[in-house]
């Protein structure tokens, strides 16, 4: 599958970023030089030059060279490799929305079978918790997380997290799309919970978390399944969001949310440094999305009935 090599393709870049950063490029990106120089065709260019347009002062960053082994992409404001920093963005924005599309699939899973096995109070408490959620718009409930958070850390009775931990965004990020995949969870176990196979175990007095383990969490799987790569893509769309705002992963680390943020005010200069991280976050949301489509068809057993047929 397409999608699958190019969303591979995507993850094995961002893990070869300090084999890249200190073999090729041999640049720092995580240490300014304003000061420095590289040498390109056997010339040497100084990372900041002096700006072309005389109504503004001050430096401009070299742009790109499109050699892989001297500042490909150029460099930002502080005079760090774009290329090496997109590479090491990608290790976190990436880990981010994985860890944060799991994490929201294991609590929607746990909530959505239990309010569809049990029902009653259960689904009425869990399902109120989840329309309160839901009346929220998503970056908005995410900003205001966001914002609690980035003060003061996150504090839970023993547990203390600092407002640089990448397990707060993932937390947010994951909380808020919680009940967006445990709605059509819920809506697949009240299908089931009535089933002939799963009368027939109740009759027979198998235990209840027997048969949420061994009859109804299978059947459920293949949803879980298809909702975990578009989960994926709106956590990575999120991600950056948080970042560009100055509220989801923190300085001096690295995301594409960040590096877009630092490419603001040189979009008209050097809008490169803007331009290549929004570019990896389309390729691996575009590339997300056709993976879940082409899921969805391949464990729709109607729809691979019909291409059968």
């Amino acid at each position: 599958m397409v999608a699958l090599g190019v969303l591979g393709l995507m993850v094995l870049l961002s893990l070869l970023a300090p084999f890249y950063a200190h073999h090729i490029a041999h640049t720092d990106p995580f240490r300014a030089n304003v000061a420095g120089s590289f040498m390109l065709d056997g010339k040497t260019i100084d990372i900041m030059q002096p700006n072309d347009n005389p109504q503004h002062l001050g430096l401009t960053p070299a742009g790109p060279t499109w050699n892989p082994s001297a500042y490909m992409l150029g460099s930002d404001s502080q005079g760090r490799d774009v290329a090496a920093r997109l590479l090491y963005g990608g290790r976190i924005s990436l880990l981010i929305s994985f860890a944060a599309a799991a994490l929201c699939i294991v609590i929607a899973s746990v909530v959505g079978i239990l309010a569809g096995f049990f029902g009653g109070i259960v689904d009425m408490v869990l399902s109120r918790i989840m329309d309160i959620m839901w009346a929220v718009p998503v970056y908005l409930f995410a900003i205001s997380l966001s914002i609690v958070t980035i003060s003061d850390g996150l504090h839970l009775g023993p547990i203390t997290l600092e407002a640089d931990n990448l397990i707060i965004p993932i937390a947010i990020i994951a909380l808020v799309y919680m009940p967006y995949a445990a709605r059509p969870i819920r809506g697949r176990v009240m299908a089931l919970r009535n089933a002939d196979f799963v009368m027939a175990a109740r009759s027979l007095g198998v235990p209840r978390w027997r048969i949420l383990l061994v009859d109804i969490l299978p059947n459920v799987a293949s949803s879980i399944v298809v909702l975990a790569p578009l989960l994926a893509a709106f956590a990575l769309l999120t991600e950056s969001a948080l970042s560009f705002l100055s509220i989801g992963v923190q300085a001096p680390t690295a995301s594409w949310g960040t590096i877009i943020q630092d490419g603001e005010g040189l979009i008209y200069s050097r809008p490169m440094v803007a331009i290549a991280p929004g570019l990896a976050i389309v390729i691996v949301v575009v590339a997300l999305n056709v993976l879940g489509d082409g899921l969805r068809d391949a464990l729709d057993v109607r729809e691979t009935s019909k291409r059968g047929a």
